[in-house]
């Protein structure tokens, strides 16, 4: 059995991982890689194993990092089935939908651009029609079923408590007379959050694979962030300013609607100090109304709240935003507010309109409830930027900026160690993926030292062959030169229109009046120019 890390390896997304036996071929999770422009072109690449040769594909839950390229796949040639909880599936319907007319959108956007600059024009990532397509392959199961895939393979999903719907899978091969079993972690939540169940534990492994996002890091309790947010929003709503929370659109959304639906409802609160919270994000809102049908997942205080008559999903200074329109009118408001909007790291969205608008207003307040992955605009924030470019504007940032990791759905450190050190059976290897470098070395550490196990850390397209009693390195395809080079083509092809376009126009620059007035400034700049193009062939030439 060879086991292939495409994805999340030493870095927080793009979630792929490869499981081969000498008669079937499954994936587990294919999800967008996001941040930097570099990631995202990731996600145009052709992938590194045929989607035709593969059977399966194992879903561990619906965010985009773990399933936004299942309309390529498809697209690409997939033709197997999409295994998933119940709920997994009801939330990539409108997640899979939402993300198509982002790509549509984007690549319309871009190619404005490249006509006007006399580029070829580009196709979206996947379209509507791309995502309708791989609907069809959505096969849905319940949590704790024994579902046999093969005459090789049977798995189990377990509840991860990370977002509803959320699984852990349990992997059990029979290759060649030989039992192994290989569980993944999926993304693990936190005990003690809002609405959904804790994670569950698992009792043995062969092999394991775990996340590492906050391996380095231990969150502060959930109820001091919850607190810290009350407080936030009061005395921001006291100073006339309005607090923008960038939020993903499931999951996380629902829990401070939750949160703050048990603020406003069970307390005595002046009518005053009853601030408006506007959920300006389409999907979250049809993410909410997905929870709401899948109520057989939610833990025993949610549930105890509905047959009380209690919707957790609603209180009176709640509004659900969905026009656009509504979503502009709030930039022009000036009375005191909470705008929760998509999406949780900044990078598209209605949240980043209302950052562009909000940004320099020293009133405001700025609160991250989540993950910022390295190269987005919320990390960029969190890091303290003092100014940044955004929709076409350099904005000031002025405003207070809070990061409440209590809120995190991803397990910390603590949390990661005790659900290791709850397997009575220890497996003989760990891999740890879906963390930075840092974070998964510190916790790879950790392991060696408590459970004497060895922790690896994968590379992005490294394989491991799984023998008898070892594991064997076999050294995988390697994306990131390719992506490389692919990157400074484009930014050649750039730099080299752009010298065409200045050609073209030279006979303005030699106009008496404009030489006249701008010498100066024409003159450095070509110096400049100059200077950096000799910079490069000196690079170059080392």
């Amino acid at each position: 059995m060879d086991i292939q890390f495409f994805g999340a390896a030493k870095m927080v997304t793009g979630s792929n991982i490869l499981l081969s036996t000498k008669n079937h071929n499954i994936l587990i999770d294919c999800g967008m890689f996001q941040g930097n422009k570099e990631k995202e072109r990731m996600n145009y690449m052709e992938f590194p194993f045929n989607p035709k040769d593969i059977d399966l594909l194992l879903l561990t839950h619906a965010h985009i990092d773990h399933s936004g390229r299942i309309p390529k796949l498809v697209k690409d040639g997939f033709k197997g089935d999409v295994i998933s909880t119940k709920a997994t599936a009801d939330l990539c319907e409108i997640m899979l939908k939402d993300s198509a007319k982002i790509q549509e959108s984007d690549a319309e956007w871009e190619n404005k651009k490249r006509v006007r600059a006399g580029l070829s024009e580009i196709e979206p990532l996947y379209t509507m029609e791309d995502v309708e397509n791989s609907l069809k392959h959505f096969k849905p199961y319940y949590y704790n079923q024994r579902i046999s895939l093969n005459d090789e393979i049977s798995i189990r999903f377990k509840d991860a408590g990370h977002i509803l719907g959320s699984s852990i899978l349990e992997i059990w091969v029979n290759e060649e007379g030989k039992n192994t079993k290989v569980v993944f972690s999926g993304d693990l939540g936190m005990p003690g959050r809002p609405i959904i169940n804790n994670p569950d534990y698992i009792d043995e492994a062969d092999y394991l694979i775990v996340e590492s996002t906050y391996g380095d890091t231990v969150h502060e309790p959930f109820e001091k962030s919850t607190l810290e947010l009350i407080d936030v929003i009061e005395r921001t709503a006291l100073r006339g300013g309005t607090v923008l929370i960038p939020s993903f659109s499931v999951g996380r959304t629902q829990e401070l609607i939750y949160e703050l639906n048990k603020y406003y409802e069970y307390n005595e609160i002046e009518e005053y100090m009853r601030i408006p919270v506007y959920v300006d994000s389409p999907l979250a809102v049809n993410a909410t109304e997905v929870f709401q049908r899948n109520s057989n997942s939610f833990n025993k205080e949610t549930t105890d709240m509905i047959l009380l008559g209690d919707n957790p999903f609603t209180f009176r200074n709640l509004r659900y935003v969905k026009s656009q329109e509504e979503s502009i009118a709030l930039n022009k408001a000036n009375f005191p507010k909470v705008i929760i909007s998509s999406s949780g790291m900044a990078t598209a969205g209605r949240i980043r309109h209302h950052l562009k608008h909000n940004l320099w207003n020293p009133l405001n307040s700025l609160v991250f409830v989540g993950y910022q992955a390295e190269g987005t605009l919320g990390r960029i924030l969190l890091d303290g930027a003092k100014k940044i470019k955004l929709l076409g504007e350099e904005i000031n940032v002025a405003l207070e900026i809070y990061d409440l990791e209590g809120f995190s759905g991803h397990a910390d450190q603590k949390m990661l160690m005790k659900w290791i050190r709850n397997f009575k059976s220890k497996p003989k290897k760990i891999f740890l993926v879906h963390g930075e470098e840092d974070a998964s070395q510190v916790l790879s550490n950790l392991i060696k030292e408590y459970f004497k196990i060895e922790a690896i850390i994968p590379s992005l397209g490294e394989k491991f062959n799984i023998k008898k009693d070892f594991v064997e390195v076999k050294k995988g395809i390697s994306i990131e030169p390719v992506l490389l080079k692919e990157d400074i083509e484009k930014e050649l092809e750039s730099v080299y229109n752009q010298f065409n376009a200045l050609f073209s126009r030279s006979e303005h620059i030699y106009d008496d009046k404009i030489l006249e007035k701008n010498y100066d400034i024409l003159k450095n700049r070509l110096i400049e120019i100059q200077d950096q193009l000799m910079d490069l062939n000196i690079l170059i030439s080392k």
